[in-house]
């Protein structure tokens, strides 16, 4: 009997162990653990971006347009040097003045190469500083360009060593190298051989006049833009070159920059501008009697000239050295 009695009381207090251990299950919570030092606390303040959702349904197709969207080509600057070939520092500040352009490519109307065209002094004349511009370039002064963006034209001076042998294995240029011409963007640019060792001529029946005169009625873009060493028309005391009074403008020119005589003139005749562009280092000339059609002249420090050009309009800034701002002439087309 005592010993059904004791059973009676174990299982009792089992039974009560029981109960009280299934209600702590259901009223003790877990005890806090502490955020690693590098966990991310997210402040309220803190708006949270957006989700994004991918859009599943199709889009409805869009009606095309039938008014074609036109293509706007933006402009082109272009840099021109003339009679810059001393390598000193006259035609190191030059230099300077055109790089700070950042143009696309450097046009020269010649004597490339002072005193001679040698080809000991070319690269030194040349390449020191325009190098960048130059492909394939085969001097000392550093990496040429991808691309050529460097277009020259023989002047005097060039002709001076070895028949401008110099010149011909330093540049490889269009054509036969002597005169040529590329297209760039809205212009199409001709380089002629204005001096008269030039083996096709240099009158306006030479051979050399009748390739300008079949290239310029064949060219399509809006501006035609010869350049060459000797002016037609200038004010300067060793005056104008008649041999190279080509009927330009009747041939389709729009504007025809030269070089040779060293200091900064803009003539208008029979209706076309000539720029006479001789400021880039060689030494600063005096005037002599001014020419019919002269509008401006300048030579009171060295410079060069930037053209900017696009469908629409044509554009001759000529700067001096410190980019003071000497003359503008801007052309504009007129419609068709």
């Amino acid at each position: 009997m005592r010993k059904a009695f004791e059973i009676r009381i174990w299982l009792s207090s089992l039974a009560m162990a029981a109960v009280i251990w299934a209600c702590s299950l259901r009223t003790t919570l877990p005890t806090p653990t502490a955020a690693p030092d590098n966990a991310v606390t997210i402040s309220p303040s803190v708006t949270l971006p957006a989700p994004t959702f991918t859009r599943t349904e199709p889009l409805p197709t869009e009606t095309p347009s039938t008014t074609p969207t036109p293509t706007v080509q933006a402009p082109i600057r272009f840099a021109v040097i003339g009679d810059y070939g001393s390598g000193n520092e006259d035609a190191r500040q030059v230099a300077e003045l055109v790089k700070s352009w950042q143009p696309e490519f450097i046009l020269t109307t010649g004597d490339n190469n002072y005193p001679d065209g040698s080809r000991e002094t070319i690269d030194h004349r040349i390449g020191q500083f325009y190098h960048e511009y130059i492909h394939p370039y085969r001097g000392s002064y550093g990496k040429g360009a991808e691309q050529n963006r460097f277009f020259p034209t023989l002047g005097n001076h060039d002709w001076m060593s070895e028949s401008a042998q110099p010149y011909f294995d330093y540049f490889e240029l269009p054509n036969n190298e002597r005169y040529y011409d590329f297209t760039w963007g809205a212009g199409h640019f001709f380089a002629l051989d204005s001096d008269s060792n030039e083996p096709d001529g240099v009158g306006r029946s030479s051979r050399q006049a009748q390739w300008l005169q079949e290239r310029l009625l064949a060219s399509t873009l809006p501006w035609q833009i010869v350049y060459m060493h000797h002016p037609p028309y200038s004010s300067g005391k060793r005056g104008a070159v008649d041999w190279m009074r080509w009927p330009f403008r009747e041939w389709g020119a729009d504007a025809v920059l030269c070089g040779h005589d060293h200091y900064y003139e803009r003539l208008v005749v029979d209706g076309l501008v000539y720029l006479i562009n001789g400021a880039g280092g060689g030494g600063l000339y005096g005037f002599g009697d001014i020419a019919e059609g002269s509008q401006k002249r300048f030579n009171g420090a060295y410079g060069a000239l930037l053209g900017i050009l696009d469908e629409d309009h044509l554009i001759f800034e000529f700067y001096a050295v410190g980019g003071v701002l000497i003359d503008r002439y801007e052309m504009t087309r007129t419609a068709q």
